[in-house]
């Protein structure tokens, strides 16, 4: 499904939630920017790197794709995987320039290319 992939952490501020390290912020902005890479899923912890079943990830994706009209766009997501930091979503994403679109799954089938797609158009 996905062509690249770049990991970085955040972590957990008792005062507001979730610190968003400036490394997460960057890691955003070069994707956006400079396309270096198709996604990165951010995370708490360095054991696991993947979208595992009993672990929250948020993902920030770069997705191309093309319209009925054939016409090439991108839309950068934000993909909240498994949801246990409901409470610090939003500040987290509001930290996170430029995305487009938001998803929430609880299972890889929720973020296939055609679901993904779907919500671009």
């Amino acid at each position: 499904m996905f062509e690249q992939q770049q990991y970085t952490n955040f972590q957990a501020n008792a005062a507001s939630g979730m610190l968003v390290d400036d490394e997460c912020k960057l890691k955003c902005l070069e994707l956006k920017a400079r396309r270096n890479c198709r996604f990165i899923i951010l995370k708490r912890e360095e054991k696991l790197l993947s979208l595992p079943d009993n672990q929250c990830r948020y993902v920030v994706y770069d997705f191309d794709f093309t319209t009925d009209e054939n016409c090439q766009k991108s839309k950068i997501f934000f993909i909240a995987y498994k949801m246990v930091y409901a409470s610090s979503k939003d500040r987290f994403k509001r930290e996170l320039d430029g995305i487009q679109v938001e998803l929430q799954a609880t299972d890889p089938s929720e973020i296939s290319i055609d679901i993904v797609k779907s919500h671009a158009i």
